[in-house]
């Protein structure tokens, strides 16, 4: 299989830069996804399998049950495992969640307050450290005070992409309106302590388009950028 040409270096992609472009090398020399991962497993992190390894079991099951994560040939399952490499923790979090979600209520065809967070955390994620400002202008979709009064403010901020799904879109075909479901963890503190049932269930995410951040697009360094109405928006 071969990936996607991708820019690796857009800034969304600095925390995977070094492991996906040799990753995706190897990809590109014959390797299939799950071999080009599994060379560079680190501790903590689980090995990658074919996609039907899982049989008939639940996804998130199996992965808890054997440190195993099946991955299918796409772009999807590459960032899937780059985020895997990257963030462990975070991710094991997530699954152990999932997991014991399914252990307590089953496998319904809904999956509930907690599950639908679980997911969209992990497919569509971002975790954000900032300043109380621009998390509160952020909040309030306030646009022009969140990217254009504040501007300065996004240097003391931080913001980090785990969803795989979000990653592959915008390696793929950046947009503006591409929008992450935003985390907000306090400054120096760690994601895992916001990663709980309790709080996830109540899906304290904020919606941040992507594009709109200082430094990550070139075309919003024109303050016309934040008009669009369609995107932008309360």
């Amino acid at each position: 299989m071969a990936l996607a040409p991708i820019d690796w270096r857009r800034a969304w992609l600095a925390p995977y830069r070094a492991l996906g472009e040799a990753a995706a090398r190897d990809v590109g020399q014959g390797a299939s996804v799950a071999e080009a991962l599994n060379v560079r497993v680190v501790t903590g992190a689980p090995r990658f399998v074919a996609a039907d390894a899982a049989g008939r079991e639940p996804y998130e099951s199996f992965v808890a049950r054997s440190g195993c994560v099946p991955t299918r040939e796409d772009l999807h399952d590459f960032f899937n495992g780059l985020v895997w490499l990257a963030f462990p923790a975070i991710k094991r979090r997530l699954n152990a969640l999932h997991a014991a979600h399914m252990t307590a209520h089953g496998v319904a065809a809904t999956r509930g307050a907690l599950g639908d967070a679980l997911t969209l955390l992990d497919e569509n994620g971002a975790l954000l450290e900032a300043p109380p400002a621009l998390v509160e202008a952020l909040r309030l979709r306030d646009w022009r005070v969140l990217f254009v009064a504040q501007r300065a403010a996004w240097s003391q901020a931080a913001l980090t992409l785990t969803g795989h799904a979000l990653l592959a879109k915008l390696a793929t075909a950046p947009r503006k309106a591409i929008t992450a479901h935003a985390l907000v963890i306090a400054p120096g503190a760690d994601a895992l302590h916001v990663l709980t049932a309790r709080h996830l269930e109540a899906k304290p995410f904020l919606a941040l388009p992507v594009l709109g951040v200082p430094g990550w697009w070139t075309e919003n360094e024109d303050a016309a950028f934040y008009d669009d109405a369609a995107v932008f928006r309360r």
